[in-house]
């Protein structure tokens, strides 16, 4: 199965915290599903960071990379038609940061492990 963070998952899943369902805990860890961390949760964090909204944030902020990496997981960029289906979404959604990631869910037929049941009625796959 292939999997996309929502940055909420990717913070739990680094801190251990329970808030993380155990479906996805478990889904994660497994080896046989590929993970990937979207460009946008990148920025998502940093944009956060530097406003005061991500507390303990700076180390994720600041090592972003070599973070990911060192868990296994693979970087999604944004390519051209992910921020063309984002832009083109017509949704009252209006989280860029959310945008971004169903349009890459959609567009890369990936799993989005995300506790955001709204989600589900933009057609994305969702795993919680």
């Amino acid at each position: 199965m292939k999997l996309l963070l929502d940055t909420h998952a990717l913070i739990w899943w680094l801190a251990g915290d329970e808030a993380l369902s155990p479906r996805a805990r478990e889904a994660i860890g497994d080896e046989d599903n590929a993970v990937a961390v979207s460009a946008a949760s990148a920025m998502e964090v940093a944009t956060k960071f530097r406003i005061g909204k991500l507390g303990r944030g700076e180390l994720l902020a600041q090592n972003f990379e070599a973070i990911i990496a060192g868990q296994g997981f693979a970087e999604l960029a944004i390519s051209v038609r992910h921020a063309r289906l984002a832009g083109e979404m017509n949704i009252a959604h209006k989280d860029p940061f959310d945008r971004l990631l169903i349009a890459q869910a959609l567009a890369e037929d990936m799993m989005l492990v995300s506790n955001e049941a709204l989600f589900d009625t933009f057609a994305v796959k969702r795993l919680w």
